[in-house]
């Protein structure tokens, strides 16, 4: 039976079927899992913005004229900068989404694992970047 509050317990359901905690090993291994899990979310957005504020920098090339000026010119760096930014963000959103519904298993333990987890990534990888590259044209917190 599946929770619907907050309750403390060793025996826990966590995404899968197959990922029950029934002992206190098989616990702390799940919560160990989630508090590495969501520090990872952390450095993944850290790289993810980097790879964002690399991507953005514009250093136009020198105009070529004539014959030999390409109709497309070629970005280089940016667009490889653009792809692994992008290709970031959908691992970074899918294990975002994961760790939300690792919390929703409404384990009071596993709870406070994915949130330390949070807090110690953040001050680990992200705590130092003063905003520099941070997204700050979407006031929104989720995007």
């Amino acid at each position: 039976m599946m929770h619907m509050t907050f309750y403390w317990g060793i025996k826990a359901t966590i995404l899968f079927d197959f990922w029950k905690t029934d002992s206190w090993l098989s616990y702390i291994l799940t919560l160990l899992a989630c508090f590495v899990f969501a520090a990872f979310y952390q450095y993944l957005e850290n790289r993810r913005l980097q790879f964002k504020s690399l991507s953005s920098t514009r250093h136009p090339p020198p105009p070529r004229t004539g014959v030999s000026a390409p109709l497309i010119p070629k970005s280089g760096t940016r667009s490889a900068a653009k792809a692994a930014s992008v290709l970031l963000f959908g691992v970074n959103a899918a294990i975002g989404y994961l760790l939300m519904l690792a919390a929703m298993s409404f384990n009071g333990g596993v709870f406070i694992a994915i949130v330390v987890g949070l807090t110690v990534g953040y001050l680990v990888f992200r705590s130092d970047d003063d905003g520099g590259y941070a997204a700050a044209e979407n006031p929104c917190a989720c995007a």
